[in-house]
């Protein structure tokens, strides 16, 4: 796949096109429909191509989680009291590097886009679901998905869940039904979206982007005149050059792992968007995860690293608690459990090292330097039988002494514990999508929304599950409408 960014094509150059259009959108994932629901709903003509068939976008990969707020149906109903307000404030938190206007933007609308997703032809279910999980096994409408309740986040932000799940039961298939809502839509209003056509290079007119080329699988080429562009063509996740150069951390998956993308998630968008003069922010971010929960009892363990030392608060997300693994000497982890609060992680992700009888044989099982951990446990448990966790700050309903023998421990360091990810980074953009350039100038007719752009879901620390799904299709939305008025003004 490589690194190489592709020479924009002049208009000049271009003998016809196949099709004129006010907005071409690259790529039929949440973003791309979304952006072009919108255009079209703001009376553009609009046509989608995507590289790869129906429903084989990341998207369609995703459980269905949305991460919204402000106080959505789903919420008042299941007893929830949240705010736009509270919602910023907890994105912020977690993400001090995104846009603030981008934030507020997206808390301000949220009940909005909540309604928007509805009306596609889905409802949330209005019930809550309780206990600590990576997807709720069933079709409960509402969860915790991200680190509101961790005691340190909680101090800081309102608590309330934003975790809205499609009402498809399991790990997978939720954002495909939304996402074939929104193609069946798009039919209805008579939005082609042309399949197995991938764009090639943007075309320009002097400094202004004016459509695309592109190819088919059965090897035909054209170009394709258009008053804007949207790029919604995803991540980087499966080009191996461009995480050697940008995102190493992804690369440590390889051998125990996932990448969570499709074959087209090559980072050709980005480099597109790079060809006339975008920039590119946080491609060195990522999302990596290999969750020791469900159950939640296994979050009454500790996580230390080979020094023996806890590092992070162990009921974090799941892709918070990894980003602090990849952090550590070596990259090496183990969650501890005694024989009081020993489970089995329902994903089988972790093997089991071993048993020991003392903290002092476990130590030495696990190349601990000696007396280290046994220091960490002491201290842990002195303070887990009072209920507090000074250090970390970890939930009172997770803190027990792990004070009654023999002991176990899960392997977390990459490579023996199976982890997934995907990049974070992506093109500059406004709040609307257009393409920045470095000195913060706009590329006219460009766009870009979804994995391909950085907007709110920057790292894994800072991740809540829903929020590329919710960004997507938000922020897809509000490039589709710019897109268009951009197109409309001339």
């Amino acid at each position: 796949m490589g690194m190489e960014i592709p020479d924009p094509v002049s208009v000049e150059s271009v003998d016809s096109f196949s099709d004129e259009v006010d907005v071409l959108v690259i790529g039929a994932g949440m973003a791309g429909v979304s952006a072009a629901l919108e255009a079209r709903e703001s009376g553009a003509k609009v046509l989608v191509i995507d590289a790869g068939g129906r429903l084989t976008c990341t998207s369609a990969m995703a459980g269905g989680h949305f991460y919204l707020g402000g106080g959505t149906e789903v919420q008042r109903a299941t007893g929830w009291d949240d705010s736009a307000e509270a919602m910023a404030d907890y994105l912020a938190l977690m993400s001090p590097e995104c846009d603030p206007a981008k934030i507020r933007a997206y808390a301000e609308d949220s009940v909005e886009h909540f309604r928007w997703l509805e009306s596609l032809g889905f409802e949330f279910n209005r019930e809550f679901y309780p206990d600590k999980a990576v997807v709720q096994p069933g079709t409960e409408g509402l969860s915790f998905t991200g680190n509101e309740k961790c005691l340190d986040v909680a101090a800081v932000a309102k608590v309330a869940p934003r975790g809205h799940k499609v009402p498809v039961p399991g790990d997978t298939g939720g954002a495909a039904l939304v996402v074939g809502l929104a193609l069946d839509e798009l039919g209805s209003r008579g939005v082609e979206v042309r399949w197995e056509t991938g764009a090639t290079a943007l075309i320009v007119d002097g400094a202004d982007v004016a459509g695309v080329t592109w190819k088919n699988l059965d090897g035909g080429t054209g170009a394709i005149r258009a008053g804007s562009v949207i790029i919604a063509a995803g991540g980087f996740v499966l080009n191996r050059d461009m995480l050697e150069a940008y995102a190493p951390d992804l690369l440590a998956v390889e051998s125990n792992g996932m990448a969570l993308g499709n074959t087209h998630d090559d980072g050709l968008g980005i480099r597109m968007g790079q060809s006339v003069g975008g920039v590119a922010d946080h491609l060195d971010k990522v999302f990596v995860t290999g969750p020791f929960y469900p159950p939640g009892e296994a979050l009454r363990g500790i996580v230390v690293n080979e020094l023996g030392k806890r590092f992070v608060n162990e009921d974090s997300y799941h892709s918070r608690t990894s980003a602090h693994v990849f952090e550590q000497p070596g990259r090496v982890a183990y969650l501890i459990l005694d024989s009081g609060t020993m489970v089995e992680p329902a994903y089988r992700f972790q093997p089991l090292i071993d048993g020991w009888d003392t903290i002092e044989e476990m130590e030495q099982g696990l190349g601990i330097p000696a007396g280290a951990l046994a220091e960490s446990m002491a201290a842990y448990n002195e303070a887990a039988a009072r209920g507090e966790d000074p250090e970390f700050h970890k939930a009172p309903e997770y803190l027990v002494p792990l004070d009654r023998g023999p002991w176990g421990a899960y392997d977390l360091t990459p490579g023996k514990c199976f982890y997934a990810g995907f990049s974070c980074g992506g093109l500059r953009v406004t709040v609307d999508g257009e393409l920045l350039r470095e000195d913060g100038s706009v590329v006219r007719g460009a766009f870009a929304a979804g994995a391909c752009a950085s907007n709110l879901a920057i790292d894994g620390k800072g991740y809540a599950s829903g929020i590329q799904l919710g960004e997507a299709s938000y922020f897809g939305r509000r490039a589709g409408r710019r897109a268009t008025s951009a197109t409309q003004r001339g």
